[in-house]
């Protein structure tokens, strides 16, 4: 009799030591593959090609009206829109249909629509000039430009920002010189060439329709 229990009990003991090796002996469960780390890993996004801009067909606005030649632009798709006084005087072109194109940039045809569209242009009573006078324009450096013809508003804006500068009405009848635009310059102190050291400038002007 104790001889058969003895006997279950070893058997009942090797089928528990069974089991607690096939769970790695304590009873956790064990995995013969190698442990597998989660791939947060992201791709980054493909680079979206550059659209291409759209072009359309600038029409020809030589001749025009500023704010016709406006107008017809925007309907062709062009609203980069710019204007500036074909004369050189530096004036605004506050009323646009007060004013009409003589050159235009760039030249009719086929453009992207966000091309900058540029009207250089005079009023309705004067006559373009032979080239556009309003691109050349000059800025002082280590000498005093020659002003002399062009409008004093043309030769502040290239004097340096510091600069004291005095205009005079050059016919003796002492007016006061308001919108610079109007006025050219007939003589100046320093004269074109001499170096500028901070020395103050003196402008004698007179109406554009007047003579110096």
């Amino acid at each position: 009799m104790h001889t058969q229990v003895r006997t279950t009990l070893a058997a009942a003991c090797l089928t528990t030591l069974a089991s607690l090796s096939a769970c790695g002996g304590n009873g956790t469960p064990t995995d013969d593959e190698p442990t597998r780390t989660p791939d947060t890993t992201t791709s980054a996004p493909a680079d979206k090609p550059t659209p291409t801009p759209e072009s359309a067909s600038l029409p020809d606005m030589i001749g025009k009206g500023l704010q016709s030649a406006q107008d017809q632009a925007q309907d062709a798709g062009f609203y980069n829109l710019t204007s500036h006084d074909a004369l050189g005087r530096g004036r605004e072109q506050f009323d646009d249909r007060n004013w009409k194109v003589c050159f235009q940039a760039p030249d009719p045809g086929q453009h992207p629509t966000n091309s900058k569209v540029d009207f250089a242009t005079v009023k309705l009573e004067e006559t373009c000039p032979a080239t556009d006078q309003g691109t050349q324009t000059e800025t002082a450096g280590a000498s005093m430009p020659d002003f002399k013809g062009k409008s004093v508003k043309v030769a502040r804006e290239a004097l340096p920002s510091n600069a004291s500068i005095v205009v005079n009405d050059a016919s003796g009848e002492g007016r006061v010189i308001v919108i610079e635009s109007n006025w050219k310059v007939c003589s100046q102190e320093p004269a074109a060439g001499t170096k500028l050291e901070g020395q103050p400038v003196t402008l004698n002007a007179v109406k554009f329709e007047e003579t110096c």
